[in-house]
């Protein structure tokens, strides 16, 4: 009898309070009502008054309100405000109420935003809290305009902290500075332990406060946190510094900035100063050992751009081209030798008690300082291979993006105020050749080559698996640090290159990844490189990858135009080195998953039957624009995954004319370990319909693993519709649960007899059916109906399609 009469006192306390309130309401209400002249309007209900004045004294009542029976909790979880709903979710849990459907209301309410259709909310309680933070963060939300939203007894940013797994940091870094201020050290903290993904989009040029608030955050949330995802989108024109220094701390390395605090978990004195007037110079000094990665690259390269840029001045030619003489003069100016720089020996600052031989620059970089004792001596000169100095690129003159500096003193002259721009066009003569540009500086397996200094000198911490660079320019000095991390970066699990103009650094990064296969412990299984151009042709650039990551798991490749190579009559069409690709076949590797985006023209079957051949583990192929030069080439390489490819599991072609290649499609429907075939936009009916669907048909009917067929885009229409019927008839031995007609051409007549047809043979056929952009708004009333009775059987999903903007491809099947 406990539990009765202790429900009973936890009601009565509620109706006490009930009616305390409903009195102190009625006299709130009196006045307004007495003065207005159409008359008192209806009083809330009295159970909503007690709730709003419930959730009003929480902090008093909280733990009473946890205790109450379920269907009075059900009713004022609607009115607490987003701290106490969200601490109460485990109580309403146990209880078995849900608040799902609060969270969702809220979303619509306060956020004002429709999620995007291809997402799927499993949780809007996660969903509304990361949201709520980011705009508290960035100041775009008021807390105080709703009392949902405002607590005096809660923090919004660590309230809601713990719940975060995705940050995203735009234009000038907003958020970076508030998030390691000292009043926030807790939000920070939960953040390093929640925060899994950190994206950035569309960033600015940046000051240095910026910058270094940003170090810091970086270095509690990457190396002492769970962060384990960096993605950048959107950057057209990259400030190299600021480029450099996520790269650099997203694969661990960090040292405090100049003038910055020290780190508190790391338990380090505080090595920073206030940075002087040549900070670059004295970075550049092998004195100063512990100086991190990120600023010995980038003060390396600042000084040799600037002494180049004075040259350029000087001569006061608007469009100055850069020659390799003046580039290595520019080099030797900086401080930099490219003869020692671009061999650098094994450590990267000198020994205690080493002193400087006078002829010594001033400026040398810690990368080609010697570490070794003054008895060491160097190689001859002769016997030191002097590859040809890396391309320069022009700053873009008139540019409104290039910033200039402001503040004089030590500000004015910090290591990371300066922005590089990469001209929009190219000037006549400047591009190199291929062989130059790509192993001028590469011996073709050392990455240390690359002229930027060693990795061992630095604190290393903990590192980042996956990162993502969308749509981000990637300048010559970039490409050099990208590639000189990498062939280190053993903890990466997955790399994506989307249209970063890599142009002939596509060979450096070849060599980065080779390296990198080549450490202990390398753990990169997911590959992803897309861009407009590239030197080498997509399948020989496919080999080479291929080639240099042997345990590579998942490759998807782009390349949307030809690159010259494809073009043998172009002129000075110089051939990449000889260890990127090569004649000799291809060893065994362990890919499971390959897609590649072809560009236009014929592609050659034999090398992409080469590729094939090495991957017997291949599960999912995928071929976007793939063009050959006959259906026998086609055939060649349908034979050499029947061979060769035994674990093949799925398949898909996009936009590929395979209307000549009909016996090649029935000799795929007939493979009998494929479970699942795609055809998207491939033109299969242009020729011989009438012969060609009875052949299609009868086999599907006999392959019985086949799962899922797609054929969106192939202008199926109505009579292709009812003949594909027939592969779900009762003498039909196929298990086909997923199909995909959309684009099709259908009209809502061919669909309903689809349907009648599929009720008849009275078998349910398949579990999906997809049917967006068909011409089903023709007769809204038909459609319906088939619909209708289409889902008796299966899973439709369809769409409300304008068939008006498809005019023009009805009257080309008419």
């Amino acid at each position: 009898m406990a539990a009765p009469e202790a429900w009973r006192a936890r009601s009565c306390w509620f109706c006490e309070v009930a009616a305390a309130t409903t009195m102190e309401a009625t006299s709130r209400e009196a006045a307004p009502a007495k003065s207005s002249a159409s008359g008192p309007s209806a009083p809330p209900a009295l159970f909503e008054l007690c709730g709003r004045a419930v959730s009003a004294h929480m902090g008093v009542l909280e733990s009473g309100v946890w205790a109450l029976p379920g269907p009075i909790l059900q009713s004022i979880l609607p009115l607490l405000n987003i701290y106490y709903l969200e601490r109460i979710e485990e109580t309403a849990l146990k209880k078995g109420l849900s608040t799902q459907a609060i969270w969702r209301r809220l979303w619509d309410e306060l956020m004002k935003t429709r999620p995007s259709s291809l997402e799927s909310v499993t949780c809007w309680r996660a969903k509304f809290m990361e949201a709520f933070f980011s705009h508290v963060l960035r100041g775009t939300i008021d807390v105080s305009s709703d009392r949902r939203l405002c607590d005096q007894r809660f923090s919004p940013l660590l309230h809601s902290s713990r719940h975060v797994r995705q940050l995203t940091i735009c234009n000038m870094l907003q958020g970076a500075t508030e998030l390691v201020a000292e009043p926030n050290r807790r939000v920070l903290e939960t953040l390093a332990s929640s925060l899994h993904t950190l994206k950035f989009r569309h960033l600015l040029f940046s000051d240095v406060a910026a910058q270094q608030s940003l170090r810091q955050l970086l270095h509690q949330l990457i190396h002492h946190g769970a962060v384990s995802q960096v993605s950048l989108y959107s950057w057209p024109v990259p400030e190299s510094a600021l480029f450099i220094l996520i790269l650099t701390m997203s694969a661990g390395f960090w040292q405090p900035g100049p003038g910055g605090p020290p780190c508190r978990l790391c338990g380090e004195a505080s090595r920073g100063r206030a940075p002087s007037r040549d900070e670059g110079s004295l970075l550049l000094g092998s004195r100063r050992p512990r100086r991190d990665a990120a600023e010995r690259c980038a003060a390396a390269l600042m000084a040799s751009r600037r002494k180049s840029e004075a040259k350029q001045t000087a001569r006061a030619t608007p469009a100055t081209r850069v020659t390799r003489r003046s580039t290595q003069e520019s080099l030797i100016a900086g401080g930099t030798d490219p003869k020692r720089d671009l061999h650098p020996p094994a450590t990267s600052y000198e020994a205690p008690g080493t002193k400087r031989p006078p002829s010594a620059p001033a400026t040398t970089s810690s990368a080609s300082a010697s570490s070794s004792t003054s008895s060491s001596k160097r190689a001859p000169a002769s016997s030191v291979p002097q590859p040809k100095p890396l391309k320069r690129f022009k700053r873009a003159a008139g540019k409104k993006g290039a910033r200039t500096r402001q503040g004089s003193g030590a500000e004015s002259e910090d290591l990371y105020d300066f922005v590089f721009i990469v001209a929009g066009e190219k000037e006549d003569g400047e591009e190199m050749e291929i062989g130059e540009v790509a192993c001028g500086a590469l011996d073709g397996s050392d990455p240390s080559c690359l002229g930027l200094p060693a990795l061992e000198a630095s604190q290393r911490f903990r590192s980042i698996s996956t990162l993502e660079l969308f749509t981000v320019p990637l300048s010559t000095e970039a490409a050099l640090t990208l590639c000189h991390l990498l062939s280190s970066w053993v903890s990466l699990e997955s790399l994506t290159l989307s249209y970063n103009g890599l142009g002939s650094n596509i060979f450096r990064l070849l060599d980065s990844l080779r390296a990198l296969s080549g450490q202990a412990g390398c753990r990169l299984r997911a590959l992803h490189l897309s861009d407009l151009f590239s030197p080498l042709p997509i399948l020989e650039l496919t080999r080479a990858i291929v080639r240099a990551l042997p345990l590579l798991r998942v490759l998807s490749i782009r390349v949307d135009h030809p690159s010259q190579r494809d073009n043998p009559a172009v002129p000075g069409n110089a051939g990449p080195p000889s260890h990127i690709i090569g004649d000799e076949e291809i060893p065994e590797n362990c890919l499971e998953q390959l897609e590649m985006g072809f560009p236009r023209g014929a592609q050659p079957a034999p090398l992409l039957c080469s590729v094939l051949k090495a991957s017997g583990s291949l599960q999912q192929l995928s071929l976007d624009s793939a063009t050959f030069a006959s259906p026998q080439d086609f055939g060649l390489v349908l034979q050499t995954l029947k061979e060769y490819n035994l674990a093949l599991k799925r398949l898909s072609f996009h936009d590929m004319n395979l209307a000549d290649c009909q016996s090649e499609v029935l000799f795929l429907l007939q493979n009998l370990t494929l479970q699942e075939i795609t055809f998207s936009f491939c033109r299969l009916f242009e020729k011989r319909p009438a012969q060609f669907l009875p052949e299609m048909v009868a086999a599907m009917k006999g392959n019985s693993t086949l799962k899922g067929l797609r054929l969106p885009g192939n202008r199926l229409g109505n009579a292709g519709l009812l003949a594909l019927a027939d592969v779900f008839s009762e003498d039909s031995s196929s298990s086909l649960c997923q199909l995909d007609i959309s684009s099709n051409c259908i009209k809502p007549d061919g669909l309903l007899e689809f349907a009648k047809r599929l009720e008849r043979w009275g078998r349910g056929a398949f579990g999906h059916l997809r049917l967006f952009q068909n011409w089903l708004d023709q007769d809204a009333v038909t459609a319906r109906e088939a619909i209708r009775r289409l889902r008796a059987t299966c899973h439709v999903v369809s769409d409300s399609w304008d068939s008006s903007q498809a005019f023009a491809d009805y009257v080309s099947t008419m």
